[in-house]
């Protein structure tokens, strides 16, 4: 009775999603690729906030959280840091990106590096490298959706179904509805989410511990350390090897520092940027997203009050600590929807990380291609299936290859932080330099983390791969001479949003937007018209 009651709540809800995506786009057709990737670039601040809010807050938020604060404690305390720290980054660099993007009608990260550099196959090249990173992220999703589908039917729909049903209602609104439905699935997402968690970080204290005062006091008493840095497990030192977690302050500050950087230029966060009417709305977003970060600490205290009511859980198994409080007090309807809300928190990421792959590789790889030039949409629709598709057969056949591939997911995209940020705003900087860099900080991190070195002397091994592709980046530019780009500065090098002014054309684009784009016939860079500059 309990299986049938919250799996006939969740599957309305399902199916619910699905139809929320589809209406998101009921009035809007054509558009193009900028209309389907980026809800052409008309998204106001509420829905920014949502869908960005959404990015982050996944099924690491419900399950991973949890988890992290069962095993370790403290230092799941770095996401509340990192994210924090990324948003106040953002609001200088999110700004910049949108004004960068919509001058010259781009619509994604390699986009961006292609028309800065003037070389459409390094887009390309970039498309393949996220795709490498992104790909763990979305089989992630899958299996934390089917984890939650399976705990909450009480083991009536299996963890192989639940994966398929993860892909099925993500493919279902997001190859229509693209951007813009995701945006309006996280408003839904969102409203769960703040409820249900609400709710239960009052309701689980007051039901197992009679409220935070003996909560933390037993905490205290028992677990002391999981409050304090490395958390449990910690040797202290800083050390990776047998006995410690290495865990310690030192990476608590430099994973801290290098997330911070690396969220700013994530392909799903430059889509949320690009998604946006105006840059003010991204300052807006900057300034309340932290808020949202309150949420977080509810599920990383529960998982350590899960220490007292289901201890001994190892492994896949901790990830489960709060849903196991879920189950063992709550009735089928309300673990149904609170399960709604944890699915809801996979499909939403995994709809943009679709999204953003189906872009890159529609926009900067199939585009070389001229029969798929001029159906850069249907390229990416394409796409998105196959990334989805492919994600979920290796979840069933080898989900260790994407296990491992996770492991090295976000230091390895903050290699491409030199050749984003640094080479927006200095024109000395050369695709040589950018590229040798990066190829050294992808090699440094692959090396490190496969090694069993992450962290190395305590600290963030992506942070060292990030320095040693900043000293290669320099040194290999200042040795090469510049390429001689004929384009102005003003085409080039991103400058602060405030600088420009849109004027809409008639079809509902910029006048602006048409300066230049990322390819033209051949595939060459096209030749770039003057921008319009404010009026003074």
């Amino acid at each position: 009775m309990n299986a049938a009651v919250a799996t006939t709540i969740f599957a309305v809800f399902m199916v619910g999603t699905v139809g929320l995506g589809l209406l998101a786009v009921r009035r809007r057709t054509g558009g193009g690729i900028a209309e389907w990737s980026v809800g052409g670039r008309s998204l106001g601040a509420v829905f920014i906030w949502v869908l960005m809010a959404g990015e982050s807050y996944t099924s690491f938020s419900y399950l991973g959280a949890a988890g992290w604060g069962y095993n370790y404690g403290a230092p799941v305390l770095y996401v509340v840091a990192y994210m924090s720290c990324g948003y106040a980054v953002g609001y200088v660099v999110g700004p910049m990106l949108w004004a960068y993007a919509r001058r010259h009608d781009l619509v994604g990260i390699t986009d961006i590096l292609a028309h800065r550099f003037g070389r459409p196959w390094l887009g390309a090249l970039t498309a393949v490298l996220a795709t490498v990173f992104l790909l763990p992220y979305i089989q992630l999703q899958i299996t934390g959706m089917g984890v939650v589908v399976s705990t909450i039917s009480y083991g009536a729909i299996s963890l192989n179904w639940g994966y398929f049903i993860a892909f099925a209602v993500t493919t279902g609104f997001v190859v229509v509805s693209g951007l813009r439905g995701s945006a309006w699935v996280s408003v839904l997402k969102d409203v769960l989410v703040i409820g249900t968690l609400g709710f239960l970080a009052v309701y689980v204290p007051l039901h197992y511990f009679d409220g935070y005062g003996p909560l933390l006091d037993r905490l205290v008493a028992q677990k002391g350390e999981w409050l304090t840095l490395p958390g449990h497990g910690g040797d202290g030192a800083g050390g990776s090897g047998a006995g410690g977690s290495g865990l310690g302050t030192a990476w608590f500050i430099t994973t801290s520092l290098l997330n911070a950087l690396t969220v700013v230029i994530f392909p799903t966060t430059v889509a949320g940027y690009l998604g946006a009417r105006d840059a003010d709305a991204l300052r807006r977003n900057a300034i309340w997203l932290p808020a949202y970060n309150v949420l977080l600490f509810i599920p990383m205290l529960l998982g350590m009050a899960a220490l007292f009511v289901v201890p001994g859980l190892t492994g896949a198994d901790s990830n489960l600590a709060l849903f196991r409080l879920v189950v063992d007090s709550l009735p089928a309807w309300a673990v149904g929807i609170i399960g709604v809300a944890a699915a809801l928190s996979s499909i939403v990421p995994m709809a943009v990380f679709m999204l953003v792959i189906g872009t890159m590789w529609g926009r900067s790889v199939l585009s070389l291609v001229p029969r798929w030039r001029a159906r850069q949409k249907g390229a990416a629709q394409v796409v998105v299936v196959a990334a989805g598709a492919g994600a979920l057969v290796l979840t069933y056949a080898a989900p260790n290859t994407l296990v491992r591939l996770s492991l090295i997911s976000y230091e390895g995209m903050a290699q491409l932080l030199p050749m984003v940020l640094l080479g927006l705003v200095w024109r000395r900087m050369t695709p040589a330099g950018g590229l040798s860099g990066l190829a050294v900080g992808v090699g440094t991190v692959c090396a490190l983390v496969f090694t069993g070195h992450d962290p190395v002397w305590g600290v963030n091994a992506g942070i060292v791969a990030l320095a040693a592709n900043l000293v290669v980046a320099l040194v290999v530019t200042w040795a090469t001479k510049a390429d001689g780009d004929p384009r102005p500065d003003v085409d080039v090098l991103a400058s602060d949003s405030l600088d420009v002014t849109v004027t809409p054309s008639a079809s509902g684009s910029a006048a602006a937007d048409r300066a230049s784009a990322v390819t033209a016939g051949d595939g060459a860079p096209a030749a770039p018209a003057p921008p319009s500059r404010p009026a003074p």
